[in-house]
């Protein structure tokens, strides 16, 4: 845009530079890097939201499975005492005989060796121990029974899976967890008792296991394949949401291309047409007024003449609003300050400064450029100020371009006010860089403009 503005300037007719030199719209490309990043971001999410899922779903087949186990090792007692101790079962037993209790010792000796079961105990309805492969608990009366009163009538076993501290567990407080089992059995004296058996977790610790991995790779992979199976729609989504982005900033871009084009039309066509005729008309008014004979006919020539030659300080002050400085020439520093010279012509207080931190591309500087000029422009013509000050820094790795007035102001909260087109196409003209614009006023207090660049898009020092 620079060197269209010099070319201008110079030789080239603005029509030629209109049909010539206007740019060939790029077909619109997707931002690869921001759909690699969108794509990370799903998914990491999908990640999250599967070790989400996963955890409890996980403790949940962990719950199944020792549920299952510990109903596997329930029916195992159950068959244990019907089928092999029941039989066993003599008034002999019953009334503490050491034959009967050796006879049973050897039928349960082989599942005590194998470390399945610790501990065997034989209950009556009362409470008291008839048998134990612990011999010394025979006999023992611990109270009530622990156990459901219906357990007997009902036929039905409870198993639970806990640390064994009561008083008749002496003998297996210290071995860890256990699963302690009661089932109702009836031998055939008739007489009802509980057969008690403690076996050690890891039977149902190693089922629990062999449930969960049979259960829960096919929970993950399935949860897995979802995430995959979405994968490439989200990719697709991305794409079109960057082509969108880029199609809106590429035609936001070629409307502030155009705008500019119209004011250095616009520009040319009053310096090289209205401003030098209004010119030569005040020459030939200064020439009549000179040569009329009359005093009034002198009079009133020269008031014309006067109002003529304001007229054309302000058709120039606008030719000159309507162009940028070069930037390439200038550097930004200078062409900002350039900008406000006339502001301070006109008395307003101006100050501009821009912190040696700031690194920007030739875009951003030509942006910062237009939205200074568009605030000093609205400045000019509608804040009354008398003081004006633009600030450029880095704040938290952002730039941020401030231009902040004592004027009038205006309501912001109904947005921009009648007239203020200006506004408007500052906007625009942050919106097709990638910055965000805010304006904050208020009646009576002043306007602050500021602009703020994203910190990745800073790049390089001026």
């Amino acid at each position: 845009m620079r060197r269209l503005l010099s070319r201008v300037e110079r030789t080239t007719p603005v029509a030629e530079v209109l049909l010539e030199d206007w740019p060939v719209p790029p077909p619109p490309t997707t931002d690869r890097s921001e759909v690699r990043a969108a794509v990370r971001r799903f998914l990491l999410t999908g990640l999250v939201v599967l070790l989400v899922a996963a955890v409890p779903a996980t403790w949940w087949i962990r719950a199944v499975a020792e549920e299952h186990a510990v109903q596997h090792v329930l029916r195992i007692t159950q068959r244990l005492a019907n089928y092999a101790v029941a039989p066993l079962i003599t008034d002999d037993l019953l009334a503490g005989g050491p034959a009967a209790t050796a006879q049973l010792d050897v039928r349960l000796q082989p599942w005590l060796d194998d470390g399945a079961i610790r501990r065997i105990k034989i209950w009556d309805e009362e409470g008291t121990i008839v048998y134990s492969d612990e011999h010394e608990l025979i006999g023992q009366n611990y109270g009530p029974p622990s156990w459901d009163d219906d357990l007997v009538a009902r036929g039905e076993g409870a198993a639970t899976l806990e640390h064994q501290q009561d008083v008749e567990n002496s003998h297996e407080s210290g071995a860890g967890q256990l699963v302690e089992v009661y089932v109702g059995f009836v031998p055939a004296g008739g007489e009802q008792l509980v057969f008690e058996a403690y076996y050690d977790d890891s039977m149902v610790r190693d089922e629990q296991r062999s449930v969960l991995m049979g259960m829960a790779p096919a929970f993950l992979l399935t949860l897995a394949l979802f995430q995959l199976a979405q994968l490439a729609p989200a990719v697709g989504l991305a794409r079109r949401i960057q082509d969108h982005r880029t199609a809106r900033a590429q035609l936001l871009q070629h409307a502030v291309d155009a705008a500019e084009l119209e004011r250095v039309r616009v520009a040319r066509d009053l310096h090289d047409d209205v401003i030098q005729d209004l010119a030569g008309l005040s020459y030939s008014l200064e020439a009549q007024e000179m040569t009329a004979a009359a005093p009034e006919q002198r009079s009133a020539l020269g008031r014309s003449r006067t109002i003529l030659q304001g007229s054309l300080r302000t058709l120039r002050g606008i030719t000159t609003a309507l162009y940028s400085p070069d930037l390439l020439t200038l550097g930004l520093p200078k062409a900002l300050a350039r900008l406000a010279d006339p502001l301070a012509q006109r008395g307003i207080d101006t100050s501009v400064r821009i912190s040696p931190a700031v690194f920007l591309t030739p875009e951003q500087e030509g942006m910062f450029l237009k939205v200074a000029r568009e605030a000093f422009a609205n400045i000019s013509k509608h804040a009354h100020a008398s003081t004006v000050s633009l600030r450029l820094d880095v704040e938290h790795g952002v730039t941020v371009m401030s231009i902040s007035d004592d004027g009038t102001g205006f309501d912001d909260s109904g947005g921009s006010p009648e007239g203020h087109l200006g506004l408007r196409i500052m906007r625009d003209i942050a919106d097709a860089s990638g910055a965000a614009l805010e304006i904050r006023s208020q009646p009576g207090v002043g306007t602050m403009v500021l602009a703020t660049l994203p910190r990745d898009a800073v790049t390089r020092r001026f």
